[in-house]
């Protein structure tokens, strides 16, 4: 089994991709944009779009795709991230609405994109499929489905356990619910493919280029400074890298396993034949999919933050993780119990204080940002992208004036209590699980209960 190497997704491409040339000395552009995942590139992506004479130029770490946009689940969804509840009291209902149907377009934005352009990243439109194994997790999909139904634009359906197993086989399965807007994709495939588009179109892309601080006219790095008069922050979940940014969104550590592929037998017996996303209502959720090789990638939390917001290197996943994550999935699927695990790889995104995404450019300043998306950011990066591309363009469209557009959450608390409050956080939710597997009750274990609240979630 592989451990780390960014991802297996990566892995799945041959390996990491020859490395771009770095940044050689001080230079001009007029829009900058801080980071080569999936907010970057579909920023520069819309830019060049909107206007082609733009002097766009990408400053990246590592190489384009290195950080979450190459490690995640593989889930594009139209989640709004902290919740439409949270837009409806801070901008009315009408405005939470209309976020929720941007995400709901964004998903066919975004496979529209890669077929005309041409990236092929396994995309299959199969919707997004989560599921209950206790009482109290039963009650809380079904609360979940009576919420999205009181919302357009969330095309919910629910299943009892029967209809449920009968998508897809989980061992205990009590009941589910599905929604069509949801894709399956290969998150390396669509970064990698996004990154050569944008070069195409004249973007410039400097990998191996460290930026240690953003300020008005300017991105300053290791190996000299770009000038312009735009400079977009799209770092999520490094954000903490930066001077001045440590404490602006938590670096949150996802973990995932994919299996060797499995045998049409395993499949004949499980289903899964729409390729559907599944997740599933306990506290420490997991997300998974089916990979075009028929393989399953299985994902949930490890240890879920370093002290000090320290991220990871290159994606090495602690060996108690990965044992949990085994025996989560062949939980689920006792079939898979003897076909063995690939790789297993871990990756930071970015969480704001409130748990809600945001988007914003101040034209003073020139300043811009996108980000916290809470790990639904598979689509609202694009979303993100557009937006932005409108804002520092000036242009007086729909998505400008979508509610999440300037949101700022406060700033997380300090070390020691930052880290002190995400791992009782994370403890209390893995007792809560623990607790609702052992009992009948269908109420929510109060574990979990506390932790919500210190969460702000």
């Amino acid at each position: 089994m592989r451990n780390g190497d960014v991802s297996w997704w990566w892995r799945d491409l041959g390996g990491r991709p020859p490395e771009r040339p770095g940044l050689e000395g001080d230079r001009d552009a007029d829009v900058v944009i801080v980071g080569a995942g999936y907010t970057g590139l579909w920023t520069a992506y819309y830019l060049s779009q909107l206007q082609p004479d733009l002097r766009i130029t990408v400053l990246e770490q590592r190489f384009a795709g290195f950080g979450a946009s190459g490690r995640n689940g593989g889930w594009l969804t139209n989640s709004v991230t902290g919740g439409r509840e949270k837009l409806a009291v801070s901008h009315g209902r009408t405005a939470a609405i209309a976020q929720q149907r941007a995400l709901d377009h964004t998903v066919d934005e975004v496979i529209s994109v890669a077929s005309r352009e041409g990236i092929d990243a396994d995309i299959v439109k199969g919707g997004e499929f989560e599921i209950a194994r206790t009482p109290s997790q039963l009650a809380r999909l079904r609360a979940a489905a009576a919420n999205e139904r009181s919302w357009p634009g969330t095309d919910i359906e629910e299943l009892d356990g029967r209809a449920a197993a009968s998508r897809i086989a989980v061992d205990g399965i009590l009941g589910g619910i599905w929604h069509p807007h949801c894709a399956r994709v290969h998150p390396a495939k669509l970064v990698a493919g996004l990154a050569a588009v944008v070069e195409r179109r004249g973007v410039t892309i400097h990998e191996g280029t460290r930026v240690t601080q953003i300020a008005p006219g300017r991105a300053v790095t290791d190996h000299g400074t770009v000038r312009a008069l735009h400079i977009i922050r799209a770092t999520e979940g490094f954000t903490a890298d930066l001077r001045g940014e440590h404490r602006t969104w938590l670096p949150m550590n996802s973990s995932m396993i994919v299996t060797e592929p499995l045998p049409a037998s395993f499949w004949d017996a499980v289903g899964w034949s729409g390729r559907e996303t599944l997740g599933d209502f306990a506290h420490v959720y997991m997300y998974a999919q089916r990979t075009a090789d028929d393989r399953i990638a299985f994902g949930g939390r490890g240890i879920p933050y370093r002290y000090a917001s320290r991220v990871d290197t290159d994606g090495a996943t602690q060996e108690r993780t990965i044992a949990s994550l085994t025996a989560l999935l062949r939980d689920f699927f006792p079939d898979a119990a003897t076909t063995p695990v690939a790789h297993a790889w871990s990756g930071v995104l970015g969480v704001p204080r409130d748990w809600a995404a945001t988007v914003g450019h101040d034209r003073a300043t020139g300043l811009g940002w996108a980000g916290g998306y809470v790990g639904t950011g598979v689509t609202a990066t694009n979303l993100a992208g557009r937006t932005l591309a409108d804002l520092v363009l000036g242009r007086d469209t729909d998505l400008v004036r979508l509610p999440w557009v300037g949101h700022r959450a406060r700033r997380w608390e300090p070390e020691p209590l930052r880290w002190l409050a995400v791992q009782g956080i994370y403890a209390a939710y893995r007792t809560a699980d623990r607790l609702e597997e052992l009992g009948t009750s269908e109420r929510t274990a109060w574990p979990a209960s506390v932790a919500d609240l210190v969460a702000g979630r």
